[in-house]
């Protein structure tokens, strides 16, 4: 038993309400061991030597050339295991033991039998499911046309056995990230977990290996710490295609879901559109019947649903955790691809949580990037705001640079910047105007891009070519959006003059709030001045007797 295997036992025998003494006599460890798990489902951590290659992997193939010949062979002139064995050491000249064949053999001949397809015919026997016990999971690819291109999706989909109510979400990968995350969406989605057990394939992302032909499995450390904490039972079918009768209900339901709602192929602009047409097609499913049932998939779902253990409080980290280092091109590498980070992190190391369809990256818990996560592998994903400090500096570099080109192809860098750009090369030459291209694009981290924009234009309009004037109008575009207009300036038009550029001083003066103040009054002085005189009166008929 591992450590986390351990601490996923010790939290389940908490929650049924064994004391901490019971708990230490029971699984033999230190109170500091059962406080610790109680507390958390992550052990400490501990670093693992990389796994090494075998003696017997250059001969893999050839053993799997044996295994299939042996497909037509009469049945008693197959290759045994220790045929095999012998054949290897004469003929190839191989250092490798017998049970090691032993246990490849074991593991790869049922897999060549399947994929020929002469397995043995089994016979199938329907199951009644109780309602809130039993769930099903799996993945299926589906294609989306995303931003004009076509790529492959991953249709992540959890299935109730008894109502046969669906929750589905797309990801860009079917990676550990994307299969947590999917549950956690189906979970809060359906408002509980199912009581007895849920049905998977030996994904990599829960089986780390399958003990040959039982149903023993040897689950990743992430997927344990996980099932503890939504107290999920897994129930794992058989290796390849034989298994995929057992969890038949969440098959039929991707098929089913694929061939009504993502043909014709749909046309979306970003997952997070895609997922939210997801979520209503999982609302018109529920009005559906499946099959022959009298009642529909709701109306099944209102008896289930009560039925589900509940939630827990507390939230489960789904992301991937990285600490890659930051290279001199202020980039950084997250499962071969690359994404940008502001330029004053080079050569530090950074954290990295990776996310199903994007990834954050933090500097001392203080967040410094966020990208959208790069379906295709290899590829780049740059943010020209990263480099400005540094484009400031080499101005030189801006008109080549990759990160201009991604945000000319994304909208940010826009016909409206390539002009103002232009007439500031050729007023201030091209040194000075590119850095005032850039002193513009600053401009970005503190006023919305639509106003930038608006900002440039204007400013191009009256050939006013300084970053100032830009950051002038780009703020009176956010005013005139923030405030109600009354009958104010209306926007030029063509055949009007151009707009003009006034100073700040003189827009601050026509901008002025209006003064409500009462106007002044000399009531007061006019009191003193009536009892200055009555006191004056009394003064003189004083001296007077």
């Amino acid at each position: 038993m591992s450590k986390v295997e351990l601490y996923a036992a010790i939290r389940r025998d908490h929650r049924a309400g064994m004391t901490m003494r019971e708990l230490e006599r029971r699984h033999n460890v230190s109170w500091r061991t059962v406080k610790k798990a109680v507390d958390s489902v992550w052990p400490e951590p501990r670093k693992k030597p990389p796994p090494r290659p075998t003696a017997l992997d250059p001969y893999k193939p050839v053993i799997d050339e044996m295994l299939r010949t042996d497909l037509d062979a009469p049945r008693k002139q197959r290759h045994t295991i220790k045929r095999i064995f012998h054949r290897l050491i004469e003929e190839h000249g191989a250092e490798v033991s017998y049970p090691m064949v032993r246990r490849y053999v074991a593991d790869r001949k049922p897999e060549i039998l399947t994929a020929s397809g002469k397995a043995p015919m089994e016979a199938f026997v329907p199951q009644t499911h109780l309602p809130g016990h039993e769930a099903e999971v799996d993945f299926g690819d589906v294609t989306v046309r995303l931003a004009g291109e076509l790529v492959t999706c991953y249709l992540f989909s959890l299935r109730l056995s008894y109502s046969g109510k669906a929750v589905h979400r797309v990801f860009a990968s079917c990676g550990q990230e994307a299969f947590f995350e999917g549950h956690v969406h189906a979970l809060r989605t359906l408002g509980g977990v199912p009581r007895s057990k849920i049905r998977y394939d030996n994904l990599k992302s829960a089986v780390a290996q399958v003990l040959g032909l039982s149903r023993a499995r040897v689950e990743t450390d992430r997927w344990i710490a996980f099932r503890s904490h939504f107290t999920i039972e897994s129930f794992y079918c058989r290796p390849g295609i034989d298994g995929a009768h057992e969890k038949g209900g969440v098959e039929g339901m991707i098929g089913y879901f694929r061939r009504n709602h993502f043909t014709p192929v749909p046309e979306v602009d970003s997952l997070a559109e895609l997922n939210e047409m997801v979520d209503q097609w999982d609302l018109h499913d529920g009005h559906r019947r499946i099959g022959s049932r009298p009642r529909t998939v709701d109306e099944y779902f209102a008896i289930e649903q009560p039925l589900l253990l509940p939630l827990p409080q507390e939230p489960f980290e789904t992301g991937r955790l990285f600490t890659p280092r930051v290279d001199r091109y202020s980039q950084i590498t997250v499962r071969t691809n690359r994404y940008s980070v502001p330029t004053r992190l080079i050569g530090k190391r950074v954290r990295v949580v990776l996310h199903a369809s994007h990834l954050v990256v933090y500097d001392k818990n203080v967040e410094v990037a966020r990208h959208e996560r790069l379906i295709a592998k290899g590829g780049c994903r740059l943010d020209l705001d990263h480099y400005l400090e540094a484009l400031i500096r080499k101005p030189g570099a801006f008109p080549g640079a990759t990160a201009l080109e991604q945000a000319r192809s994304a909208g940010r860098f826009t016909p409206v910047h390539d002009a103002w750009w232009a007439q500031a090369r050729k007023v201030h030459g091209e040194r000075d105007g590119t850095r005032a291209l850039i002193e513009v694009l600053l401009l970005n981290r503190h006023l919305a891009h639509e106003h930038v924009v608006a900002g440039l234009a204007a400013a191009l309009r009256a050939g006013a070519l300084t970053a100032d004037a830009v950051a002038l109008e780009a703020r009176k575009a956010a005013q005139a959006e923030d405030e109600p207009t009354t009958g104010g300036s209306i926007p030029a038009v063509a055949g009007q003059p151009p707009a003009t550029v006034t100073s700040l001083h003189a827009w601050r003066l026509a901008h002025l709030p209006p003064d409500t103040r009462p106007l002044p009054s000399v009531t007061p002085y006019d009191q003193l001045l009536r009892s200055r005189r009555t006191s004056d009166s009394d003064h003189r008929e004083g001296e007077a007797q």
